[in-house]
């Protein structure tokens, strides 16, 4: 073979991986547009199983060192994870091409991609669209080249059909790409519920009412998020959330009873609703962090549910989530726990666990499980999802008061204020020292919520002194227990320390 040839081998050789790579990404476009971000994604499938198959000592990390910009390196790897793949689906159609005489590659690289999406997803409307969008891409650059791929030796290769190969696969992948993504980001947060002839139970005049008492308790401190919400939190062990369809989804109460029972979304709702106002705090945050927040949840009761099945009066209940994610914790914490399908006078967003979650007062957030399919009553104690992984997040939530804004009044005045959360304990007072502890003095409180399970806002105005100064936070819960002082990583208990942040 001249040099020539295998100059142009390799190109051919390297045009053909660049046109893999575009087709790849025509591929995950496909898949998005279907599925949006959903787990029959196929970035969000992998996105998934990473995350749940990782070393525990790696998600720690993630955790407690990168928050939240970890699970986006993960979707990010899993987006680049699925490119490959799709990629790879094309140069296998291109090395099958050398073979035949037809020009069979964005066929080839149709099936193979469909294939590998449906294998990792188990989904066929969205596995077919990416083979379908890699296809094209593969075809469009396929019928550029004169010859067949990789045997085209005459004079005609040196007029860079490989640049038009690549050409056409950004011009025919472009437009897929982005159609793609405007055709997957059309799902929005908030499920819908109007299929099913179940009215609106979150909603009423009781809903209005204990949201204008909401918003008139609260103070009104520039910056401070006010006792309701306006973004609550999010955390889960997938890098996507689950898109469940509430007529077909149903809660089973299982195990340990005397009979298994199964509910229906229509079963749950059509019973007497409460509304009540619960706080969580995840486990894993930093002291100082904001993933601690308020909102109104309707519901009925779980023990409604569960009492019906006759549980044995056991150790231990789990419960199991359609995102894989399980907990298990005392079974006397369940009889006060609250199964909840409305937030905040609207049917619970999918983000927080359409069609229905669990909240358990008093513990911390990710005990709360989101999605919920399976309540199952145990014989012994089992491992949760985290409990595997080294954290002891089931136990009673920490007390803490939040330092999180610091406003200059302009007239040699210092504002401070933020929020103070002891679960069921409740909070009785909060002290705030200028001087790093030296001496306190008592915050103005928030007036109390309806309810067991909820946080309290705090403020204190002061003269500044002129010099840099230490302001340091304390919370007094119900019982009249101080807050710890003693500073604790958030692994494996949960965070505990008084908040302290310089003031110049």
């Amino acid at each position: 073979m001249t040099q020539d040839a295998g100059q142009r081998r390799f190109s051919l050789g390297i045009e053909s991986l660049v046109v893999a790579l575009f087709a790849g990404l025509a591929g995950v476009a496909g898949s998005f547009a279907i599925a949006s971000f959903t787990p029959v994604f196929i970035a969000g499938a992998i996105a998934g199983f990473l995350a749940r198959t990782l070393p525990g000592e790696i998600i720690t990390f993630s955790i407690l060192v990168l928050g939240d910009l970890g699970d986006q390196l993960n979707t990010v790897m899993a987006l680049g994870l699925s490119v490959l793949l799709f990629a790879i689906a094309a140069l296998l159609g291109f090395w099958v091409e050398k073979y035949v005489e037809y020009r069979v590659a964005g066929v080839v690289s149709l099936l193979l991609t469909a294939a590998i999406a449906f294998g990792i997803t188990g989904a066929f409307q969205p596995s077919l669209v990416a083979g379908v969008a890699a296809g094209i891409v593969v075809l469009v650059a396929d019928l550029i080249t004169p010859g067949a791929v990789g045997t085209t030796t005459d004079s005609s290769a040196t007029q860079s059909p490989g640049r038009r190969r690549v050409l056409a696969a950004i011009a025919s992948s472009i437009p897929l790409v982005f159609g793609g993504y405007l055709l997957g980001s059309r799902v929005t947060d908030q499920s819908e519920s109007a299929s099913l002839d179940v009215g609106e139970p979150w909603a009423g005049p009781d809903v209005d009412a204990l949201l204008a008492e909401a918003s008139e308790k609260s103070l009104t401190v520039s910056g401070l998020e006010p006792l309701i919400s306006d973004e609550f939190y999010q955390v889960d062990i997938n890098s996507t959330d689950p898109d469940l369809d509430a007529a077909e989804w149903s809660l089973k109460v299982t195990g340990d009873v005397e009979r298994e029972l199964s509910y229906t979304y229509e079963d749950i709702v059509s019973r007497e609703v409460e509304h009540q106002f619960v706080s969580l705090r995840c486990v894993g945050e930093a002291l100082n962090g904001k993933k601690m927040d308020t909102a109104l949840w309707t519901g009925i009761s779980i023990m409604d549910l569960v009492e019906p099945a006759g549980p044995a009066e056991n150790c231990c209940v789990m419960l199991r989530a359609s995102d894989g994610f399980y907990e298990e914790f005392p079974l006397p914490a369940l009889e006060n726990g609250f199964l909840a399908f409305g937030m905040n006078g609207g049917p619970l967003p999918r983000g927080h666990g359409y069609p229905a979650r669990a909240l358990i007062p008093g513990h911390w957030g990710e005990i709360n499980v989101k999605w919920l399919t399976e309540i199952e009553i145990l014989e012994q104690e089992v491992d949760g999802y985290w409990e595997k992984r080294g954290w002891h997040g089931t136990g009673p939530v920490n007390t803490v008061a939040k330092l999180h804004v610091i406003n200059d009044l302009g007239d040699g005045r210092r504002e401070v204020g933020g929020h103070a959360y002891a679960g069921t304990r409740g909070i009785d007072r909060v002290e705030v020292s200028i001087n790093g502890g030296g001496s306190w003095n008592d915050a103005d409180l928030s007036e109390p919520l309806p309810g067991t399970d909820v946080w309290r806002q705090w403020s204190y105005t002061y003269t500044a002194p002129p010099e840099e100064h230490e302001v340091v936070v304390r919370a007094t819960d119900g019982t009249g227990e101080l807050q710890s002082r003693e500073e604790a990583s958030p692994f494996p208990n949960g965070p505990s320390g008084w908040v302290t942040r310089t003031v110049r």
